[in-house]
């Protein structure tokens, strides 16, 4: 069988599916072409081929001068850990001093293929621009090995069905009820919360004798990503992550550690397995893994614990609605209990009502939604309800709240049977915004959460806390999400982040102008005042008068601030939002080789752009605690504040600094293994940005008018 990306008839295995992640050997031995694009004048071409893997070139050709059927027979080993992203193959004619021409691409699907048994694969050239054109054939060999580790993950049918949540189910799940296999299969029995603390003795990786890793974590079908440390053999990580026991004997937690490398397929140094089973549960056990077929060693903290609250149920079933447990959680979470499980904050009910006038994703002029609902990374789902624009979910969904400042993210999406699913809308709710059992339509934004989509959602949300926990919690590092999606250079969103630093810049000149003209006497007024304060303060200036200041800074603008809907159209009108598509990898015909070549240069970008991306948010984040936008954090720096004053009043500083540097100093010898915060930092990092107060901006629902037609709006 021919076709572009197809393998041939006995390479080919429908009937059976591989599991779509663990650490796959790909062997690829490339033969020969066929009958290939002519490029040059003289009727001939010198091809090369380019083999890329998420989006990464791993494999580059010789190139075979004057010839339309070349033969390279060269092999190349390649590995992965996931089958979900195809190989995607590349043929360039070769011009000294020139663009090398493109001459056909095709897609090598991992997933079709059978393992441990050598393939002939016969690849179909094409160039998607001119789809009708012949480009020729590409013959090469492939042999699909999977990694083989002592300890074998179980593939139970719970599993899987996990795996495959976004396929279609069978047509008996079309009733309202979930089937109870559906149902415990997102439900989670545990927590295991992994402290990544360091790499000792890894192996070099690039010419310097050195490397830059990290690591990548897999449990079932859940994956984290650490940073990376670079140019050290010897990386201290020093990260903390929590992730999910599906399984009553714990699973296999799989560990593999790569070498970052800019414009080429990252390095892989090493893995290592942990069976979960093996651990004794609510206790802290610190282990130092060796990795597998390699030298060096992994050090973690691993703490095994049991889950409570999490919860699928109908209409009928509530656990807030219930008496007897609502006393028994408002007890839990009560003032006299605030000091007891301090990792267990609150609990969060969602009640998913409808939807109603949703995007048509289906040809059939109808959609098939269900919809997700992200807490972190905790996440659940409802079941789905098929050819309907406006279906009715009824159900009840309860996560563990760790973060009060999380944001709960419900997202609806259409099910499609042979791919992924389509996206119809989504919405973010801090739950420090939520109105308690308060049911509410929500009108669908588009992925970015800059503007609306077609549909609104009717959720009824009531969340539960214990404020001191809440407290406690807000001056620690903030959970990661699993994998970060990576960076991308935007020429949008460097300009956007530019001029946000540039508006914080702009207000600290503006305060810096005023004080001048109270110099230059512009208002005489002003300025008596001014002299007459500044003496005042200057004579009788201590130290607690800094955070006293900051205190009655934020109490002026608590009463006398007005509407902050003001502030929030106008911060609308900061942002130019613009619907910016992601460039495609397959542009091929265009400027793909110049742009290989600027790999460097885009990194630097990258970096420019996330820096002027953290400066301005930490500038908005301060101007956004004075201004209220989150009480809960505003009442808390009050706090804080009021502290800091009184011990500066009682305390000499002297004393206060000495207490600091004692701290610091003896931190590592106290505890070794303790990941290191910035409390001021980790409480900052809870505040929006304004670019986050835009997305969780809440849009009127204009019964009125038609949802295809809304435009953006203002907020309620």
């Amino acid at each position: 069988m021919l076709g572009m990306g197809a393998p041939g008839s006995s390479g080919a295995n429908p009937d059976r599916a591989l599991p779509s992640s663990g650490m796959y050997k790909l062997e690829i031995k490339l033969k020969s072409g066929y009958n290939l694009a002519v490029r040059d004048r003289g009727g001939s071409s010198d091809p090369y081929v380019k083999f890329k893997l998420n989006g990464k070139e791993v494999f580059r050709s010789k190139t075979i001068h004057k010839n339309l059927n070349p033969v390279w027979n060269e092999r190349t080993t390649l590995i992965t850990d996931s089958l979900n992203e195809p190989l995607y193959v590349k043929v360039f004619d070769y011009d000294f001093g020139l663009q090398d021409d493109f001459m056909g691409s095709a897609y090598l699907h991992l997933e079709s293929l059978e393992q441990q048994r050598t393939i002939p694969v016969t690849l179909v050239l094409k160039d998607p621009h001119h789809p009708d054109q012949d480009l020729g054939t590409l013959e090469l060999a492939v042999t699909l090995t999977p990694q083989h580790s002592p300890i074998e993950e179980p593939r139970d049918a719970t599993t899987m069905l996990l795996r495959r949540s976004w396929k279609r189910s069978t047509k008996q799940q079309q009733s309202m009820r979930l089937s109870e296999l559906h149902r415990k299969a997102q439900l989670w029995r545990g927590i295991v919360s992994i402290a990544l603390i360091e790499g000792r003795d890894l192996i070099p990786m690039d010419p310097n004798g050195l490397s830059d890793p990290y690591a990548k974590f897999r449990l079932g079908h859940q994956k984290y990503k650490s940073k990376t440390m670079p140019k050290t053999l010897t990386p201290q990580w020093r990260e903390q992550f929590d992730l999910h026991l599906f399984e009553e004997t714990g699973g296999v937690l799989e560990i593999t550690v790569w070498d970052r490398d800019t414009g080429r397929r990252d390095d892989f140094i090493g893995r290592c397995q942990l069976d979960l089973s093996t651990l004794a549960k609510e206790h802290t056990h610190r282990l130092e893994l060796p990795l597998e077929d390699s030298r060096g060693s992994v050090v973690l903290l691993v703490t095994l614990t049991a889950s409570s609250h999490v919860s699928i149920a109908d209409l009928s079933v509530t656990l807030l609605d219930d008496p007897g447990e609502r006393r028994e959680i408002l007890k839990r979470y009560g003032v006299l209990k605030s000091l007891s499980n301090l990792r267990d904050v609150g609990i969060v009910q969602i009640k998913v009502m409808r939807a109603e006038g949703l995007m048509a994703a289906d040809v059939t002029g109808k959609s098939d939604p269900f919809c997700v609902l992200e807490l972190n990374n905790d996440r659940l789902q409802t079941h789905t309800v098929y050819k309907n624009l406006s279906p009715e979910w009824n159900k009840v969904f309860t996560f563990n709240v760790k973060d009060i400042h999380s944001v709960l993210e419900v997202t609806v999406f259409d099910e499609d049977r042979d791919r992924s699913a389509d996206f119809l809308g989504k919405v973010s709710i801090p739950l420090l915004y939520i109105r308690n059992g308060e049911q509410q339509g929500y009108m669908l934004k588009n992925k970015e959460l800059t503007g609306p989509t077609k549909g609104i959602i009717y959720l009824e949300i009531e969340v539960i806390y214990n404020t001191v926990r809440a407290a406690l919690k807000t001056v620690v590092p903030a959970e990661q999400k699993y994998i970060e999606e990576e960076p991308k250079v935007s020429k949008h969103l460097l300009q956007q982040n530019f001029n946000r630093v540039k508006r914080c810049i702009m207000v600290l000149i503006n305060y810096g102008t005023y004080i001048n003209s109270c110099f230059e006497w512009q208002s005489a007024q002003r300025s008596i005042i001014s002299f007459v304060l500044f003496v005042v303060v200057v004579w009788n200036f201590e130290l607690y008068m800094l955070p006293l200041a900051l205190l009655l800074l934020l109490i002026w603008n608590y009463l006398f601030t007005s509407s902050r809907e003001t502030a929030d159209m106008s911060m609308e009108a900061m942002f130019d939002w613009e619907d910016e598509e992601d460039d495609k990898d397959d542009k091929d015909s265009e400027r793909k080789g110049f742009m290989d070549k600027l790999y460097a240069i885009q990194d630097v970008f990258i970096s420019v752009q996330s820096a002027l991306d953290e400066v301005a948010s930490y500038g908005e984040r301060i101007k956004n605690t004075f201004n209220w936008t989150v009480p809960f954090l505003s009442w808390l720096a009050i706090a804080a504040l009021c502290v800091a004053t009184v011990l500066l009043y009682l305390i000499p500083l002297r004393y206060l600094v000495l207490a600091w540097g004692v701290n610091k100093f003896t931190k590592k010898l106290r505890d070794p293994y303790m990941i290191d915060n910035n409390e001021l930092l980790d409480f900052l990092s809870r505040v929006p940005s304004d670019v986050q107060v835009m997305q969780y901006r809440e849009l009127k629902v204009d019964p009125g008018q038609s949802p295809s037609k809304r435009k953006r709006t203002s907020p309620v």
